[in-house]
């Protein structure tokens, strides 16, 4: 592939690959469960042996094939790695160009619901002045990007890709929004390129208290009580970044082999990340789950995916630090979201938070979880940054 060459993809998947998924379901061999376990111990059997039964008997991929084809997708190369991405025009002419990224285990799949109403609000019963054109890449090492090709591919390296993309694409002025690693990216972008930035709009914020030593000072009740929840959630809940920062390639080898192993890994994180009252089902659908796992099954990225963890986490690295930044900042913070951050923590990184939304409902996933309310909350955003017809 020439690296200036921008070429239309469509989701294809061999029949071959299809038939060794539902031979591999067919042979799973299956752990035991101590009884009452409950999710106690990770992924619960009986939940996923429904799954996999859905995935084997009734999970139609060419049915989820045709919802990912249903929007135009692409394929480039930038600083040596391949890059899948959505590029969909909005038929109003003064729509404003929107770049999304997605996190981890998540992918391009969080967004199909979103994009129609985005992207042509007139057909979804909104007003047409909150178009956008999308951009919506799957980070590099994730889905059909396929696996990244280089050590050190890292969170400012995914940033300066989607630079390049935006520039490429003809965008000089746009709008970046994220979760998870696709937060991170956007903010590294704010970071490195904030001319290019209209505003930024985030639904995972980090911060940090400025200062360390009191780190409580200045607090509300409820900001104090959402800092000791996420103590005890990392306490509880952090094994799976421990092990992706330090030995992703061990994991891998047995979630790349076994789609059972691999569905477990990554409902898991669904399931305990979503504002779902302890039933996955409440938030997403099978057919939703196994649209997203099976990105990461077909294209064999789930090694490249956790890898992120291990170039921006691993042995000896240090987070990077990022200026600050002082492009135009809205959060949205729905309620059930791992990582609850302070405003006064989050200001000490940014610096220009114009929006600090509480939302009624809703996880990590938030587009995929709740899309009305993400594309309500987005769109009124970005609404004081349009310019005036």
């Amino acid at each position: 592939m020439i690296e200036q060459a921008i070429e239309p993809f469509r989701c294809e998947v061999p029949n071959e690959i299809i038939a060794d998924l539902r031979d591999r379901l067919d042979r799973a061999r299956w752990p035991d469960q101590l009884p009452d376990a409950g999710w106690d111990y990770g992924t619960e059997m009986g939940f996923l042996r429904a799954l996999c039964d859905h995935w084997r008997h009734r999970f139609d991929w060419r049915a989820a094939e045709a919802r990912f084809n249903a929007f135009p997708q692409f394929l480039t190369e930038i600083d040596g790695e391949r890059v899948h991405f959505y590029h969909i025009r909005s038929p109003e002419p003064d729509a404003v160009p929107l770049i999304i990224t997605h996190g981890y285990p998540g992918s391009v799949a969080e967004f199909l619901d979103i994009f129609g109403p985005l992207t042509d609000p007139a057909s979804h019963g909104g007003n047409p002045r909150d178009a956008f054109h999308i951009v919506a890449p799957s980070i590099p090492g994730y889905g059909f990007s396929g696996p990244t090709r280089q050590r050190g591919f890292d969170i400012a390296k995914a940033a300066a890709v989607n630079l390049r993309l935006m520039e490429r694409l003809g965008y000089d002025r746009y709008v970046a929004q994220g979760g998870d690693w696709g937060s991170g990216i956007s903010t590294a972008m704010a970071a490195m390129r904030p001319e290019r930035l209209i505003a930024l709009h985030l639904n995972f914020i980090v911060g940090f208290p400025a200062d360390p030593a009191n780190p409580l000072d200045g607090l509300t009740d409820k900001e104090k009580a959402a800092v000791a929840w996420k103590e005890n959630y990392d306490l509880h809940e952090h094994g799976y970044r421990i092990i992706q920062s330090t030995k992703p390639q061990s994991l891998a080898y047995g979630l790349t082999d076994s789609p059972v192993g691999l569905a477990a890994w990554v409902v898991e994180k669904f399931k305990t990340w979503s504002d779902c009252d302890g039933d996955v089902e409440t938030s997403f659908s099978k057919d939703q789950l196994l649209e997203n796992i099976m990105l990461y099954w077909v294209t064999g990225t789930i090694n490249s995916a956790m890898r992120l963890y291990y170039e921006g986490n691993g042995p000896g690295r240090t987070p990077t630090q990022l200026a600050k930044v002082t492009v135009p900042t809205g959060y949205a913070f729905f309620p059930a979201e791992i990582r609850p951050t302070p405003r006064a923590w989050a200001d000490q990184i940014y610096t220009n938070i114009v929006r600090w939304t509480e939302m009624p409902k809703g996880g990590h996933f938030a587009a995929f979880e709740q899309p009305k309310a993400f594309v309500d909350e987005l769109r009124t955003f970005v609404r004081a940054f349009r310019p005036a017809r």
